[in-house]
C-alpha cells in the first residue's frame, strides 16, 4: 500500500468496533480514525482527515514489508500478517468486549505473534484530541504513562512489545519478536472518570473471547441464499454501525471523506437516518436476527416519538433532535477535500420518503409476527395522516439536495406509506377511524405519480415530475410493490443505460452522471429490481459484476471512481452493506419461486400424463 501525501487510498482501511465506536486501521498498521469515548464524538485519532494534524495508533515493521490480512473468520476481528525481509510476524487486533457486552473503558488489544525468523517493530500513538485542536499532555502516574486531553485520558500499556517512551505530545516504542515469541499492546481509554489499567491476562482472555461473541452473534442467523460469505461481512459491517448504548443505527462511522476527491461532498454520517436505519432493519429482519431488529426498531420509534407526527431526516445517535453543525477548517480533509464537517445541514430538510421508509419497516415488522403496542400505532396514524396533508409538497429528495422537487421517489415513498398503513390497519394493528381518507390519498398519489412522472419519450419514471431526468433510486419501488410492472421493467431497462457508470455501477441520477463516483446502493438496488420482476440470470450476472469493487475485506464504501475503481465516500456505508444483502435476499426468494413454480409444473404435467 501506498500513501498519497501522506494520505491512505480509502480502500486501505479495515474496520473494527465494539459498539460504542469504530477504529478505522490502515493496511499499513496505522490506525487513521477514531472517535473517542463514542462514534458520534470528536475524533482523537483523524489522520485520515489530516495526516499531520489528526494524529494516529501506528503498529508496524521497521523497514520494508509486505502485508496481507483477513477478518478472523466470520468475525470483526482483523488479523494482519507482516513478512519482511527477516522473517514475519502477525498482528490480532480488535476494540475488545467484555462476555458480549461493553466495558466501562474504550480498549484497543493488539497481539503480536512472530511466525517465522525475527521482526523488528515499531509503535506510535499520537493522540490528538477534539478534532486535532487540543494536544496531549503527557504526563507519569506512578508506572503508567497518561496522554489526556479534551476530558479524555488514555495510556498504552506494552507487554514484551517495548518500553513505552513519553514524548512531549506522544507515546512510543519498539521490539523485536521473534518465532515463537508473543506479544501484546493495548490502549485503554476512558472519558470523565478514572482511568482504568488491565492486566495483561485479562486483555488476552477479553481479545480471545471477543473473537467468540463476533461468532457467536452470527452464528444464530438464518440465511441460506447465494452469495452466503459475502452477506454475512455485510451483516457484520452493519452490526459495527449498531450503537450499542441503545440500539440506534449510524449510517458510516465517518465524517467528511469524499464522493468527490477535492470537491466539497463531504458529509458527517454518523447520524441515525430514517431512512438507513429502516432499511438496516429490513435487512436484519431477511438475516432473522430478531433480537437486533427489536431493539434497533424500539430505539428509531422512541427518536421519531419527539417529533412525530413531523419527521427529521435523521436523530443523533443518542436518540435526540441534531442541533449541531460546524466546519473544521484547520483540517486539510482527505486528500484536501474540504470542508471537514461535524454535523450535517440535512437535519431540517423536509425529505418526504421517511414517511414511507417508516411505515414499510412497521409492516415488516408486524409480518415476522410481531403485534405493535398502542402509542406506536397511534403515533404511526399521526404520521400517515401528517404525510396526507405534506405530500402535496416539494421536497428534498432522498438525495438530500439543495433543489427543492416533486421527485418520484418521495412520491412512489409516499404511495408506500398509505398502501402499509391500510394493510396494517386491514390487519388490526393501527386504529381504522381514517381509512376511507387513507384509501382516497392511495389513490390519488397513485394518478399523480402516472400522470406526472411518466415519461414515454424516456421511457421511464422521470426522477422528479416536470423533467426528462433519471433517478436510480425510483428502482426502489420495485422492493415496494408499486403496481406498475410493465413501466417499472422499461425504468430499470433504461436506467441500467442511461445512468451507467461501469459495468454493474451506476451514478445516482441524471445530475451527478460523470460528476461523481458511482452510487454503491444503487447497484444493488439494480439486482433487486431485476430479481423482483423475475429477470433471475440478469440480477446474478450484475451481483457479480459489482462485488469485485468491494476491499480486500468485503467492505464497500458510499461510492466508487467507476475509472479507477477507487472507493470514495464515508466508509464502511451502511447503505452499500444492507443493499447487498437485500439484493441478495431477493435473489433468494425469486430463485425460491422459480423452483417452486417448476415443482408445480412437473407435479401438474405428471398428474396430466397419468390421466391421459
Amino acid at each position: 500500500m501506498k500513501r498519497n501525501d501522506g494520505f491512505a487510498p480509502i480502500g486501505s482501511y479495515a474496520a473494527i468496533g465494539d459498539g460504542r465506536t469504530v477504529a478505522l486501521v490502515a493496511e499499513d498498521g496505522s490506525v487513521d480514525f477514531m472517535s473517542l469515548p463514542s462514534l458520534h464524538a470528536p475524533t482523537t485519532f483523524a489522520a485520515i482527515l489530516d495526516p499531520d494534524r489528526g494524529g494516529r495508533f501506528t503498529l508496524a515493521p521497521a523497514g520494508e514489508y509486505e502485508a496481507a490480512r483477513r477478518y478472523v473468520g466470520r468475525t470483526n476481528v482483523l488479523e494482519t500478517t507482516y513478512r519482511s525481509g527477516d522473517g514475519t510476524a502477525r498482528v490480532t487486533e480488535a476494540l475488545t468486549l467484555q462476555d458480549g457486552g461493553l466495558l466501562p473503558w474504550v480498549e484497543h488489544a493488539r497481539r503480536i505473534e512472530g511466525l517465522e525468523g525475527s521482526v523488528r517493530l515499531e509503535w506510535r500513538v499520537e493522540p490528538r484530541f477534539d478534532w486535532g485542536r487540543e494536544s496531549a499532555r503527557i504526563s507519569r502516574r506512578g508506572e503508567v504513562v497518561v496522554a489526556s486531553g479534551a476530558d479524555l485520558q488514555l495510556t498504552v500499556m506494552s507487554w514484551d512489545a517495548g518500553a513505552v517512551e513519553a514524548e512531549e505530545d506522544a507515546l512510543s516504542g519498539s521490539f523485536e519478536i521473534a518465532a515463537g515469541e508473543r506479544a501484546m499492546l493495548a490502549l485503554v481509554a476512558a472519558h470523565e472518570q478514572p482511568l482504568h489499567v488491565p492486566s495483561r491476562d485479562h486483555v488476552e482472555a477479553r481479545l480471545d473471547a471477543t473473537c467468540r461473541v463476533w461468532e457467536r452473534w452470527l452464528g444464530f442467523w438464518d440465511y441460506d441464499g447465494p452469495w452466503e460469505d459475502e452477506v454475512a461481512r455485510s451483516a457484520l459491517a452493519l452490526k459495527l454501525l449498531v450503537y450499542a448504548p441503545n440500539g440506534s443505527i449510524a449510517a458510516a462511522p465517518t465524517t467528511s471523506l469524499p464522493e468527490v476527491l477535492g470537491g466539497d461532498k463531504n458529509y458527517d454520517y454518523r447520524y441515525s437516518w430514517v431512512r438507513d436505519s429502516a432499511f438496516t432493519l429490513d435487512a436484519l429482519m431477511r438475516l432473522g436476527i430478531p433480537e437486533q431488529v427489536q431493539e434497533s426498531f424500539g430505539c428509531l420509534l422512541r427518536a421519531v416519538r419527539q417529533t412525530a407526527p413531523d419527521l427529521r431526516p435523521f436523530y443523533d445517535l443518542d436518540g435526540t433532535v441534531p442541533t449541531r453543525r460546524e466546519t473544521l477548517d484547520h483540517l486539510r480533509g482527505y486528500r484536501d477535500s474540504t470542508p471537514v464537517r461535524y454535523g450535517n445541514a440535512a437535519s431540517t430538510q423536509l425529505q418526504l420518503g421517511s414517511w414511507g421508509d417508516l411505515l414499510e419497516t412497521a409492516a415488516l415488522y408486524v409480518s415476522e409476527g410481531n403485534v405493535l403496542d398502542d402509542e406506536t400505532a397511534e403515533m404511526l396514524t399521526d404520521c400517515v395522516d401528517r404525510v396526507a396533508v405534506l405530500w402535496a409538497d416539494d421536497d428534498s429528495g432522498m438525495w438530500e439536495l439543495d433543489e427543492h422537487r416533486h421527485y418520484t421517489s418521495s412520491k412512489i415513498a409516499v404511495w408506500t406509506a398509505f398502501e402499509r398503513a391500510l394493510r396494517l390497519t386491514e390487519a388490526g394493528h393501527l386504529p381504522d377511524r381514517h381509512v376511507a381518507q387513507w384509501r382516497e390519498q392511495l389513490a390519488r398519489i397513485h394518478r399523480w405519480i402516472e400522470e406526472r412522472c411518466w415519461s414515454e419519450e424516456l421511457g421511464a419514471y422521470r426522477g422528479w415530475a416536470g423533467e426528462e431526468s433519471l433517478d436510480a433510486g425510483v428502482l426502489r419501488a420495485c422492493r415496494q410493490g408499486y403496481p406498475e410492472c410493465e413501466r417499472l421493467h422499461r425504468t430499470v431497462d433504461t436506467i441500467r443505460e442511461r445512468l451507467a457508470a461501469a459495468p454493474g455501477l451506476l451514478y445516482r441520477t441524471s445530475e451527478h452522471v460523470g460528476q461523481e463516483g458511482a452510487f454503491v446502493a444503487c447497484s444493488f438496488w439494480v439486482v433487486e429490481a431485476l430479481a423482483r420482476l423475475g429477470c433471475v440470470d440478469e440480477a446474478c450476472e450484475t451481483m457479480e459484476q459489482i462485488l469485485p469493487y468491494a476491499n480486500d475485506l468485503g467492505l464497500f464504501s458510499e461510492e466508487i471512481d467507476p475509472s479507477s475503481g477507487e472507493l470514495l465516500g464515508n466508509f464502511p456505508q451502511g447503505l452499500s452493506h444492507l443493499a447487498l444483502v437485500n439484493a441478495a435476499g431477493a435473489v433468494e426468494d425469486a430463485q425460491a419461486n422459480a423452483s417452486a413454480g417448476s415443482r408445480a409444473g412437473d407435479a401438474s404435467a405428471t398428474a396430466g400424463a397419468a390421466r391421459g
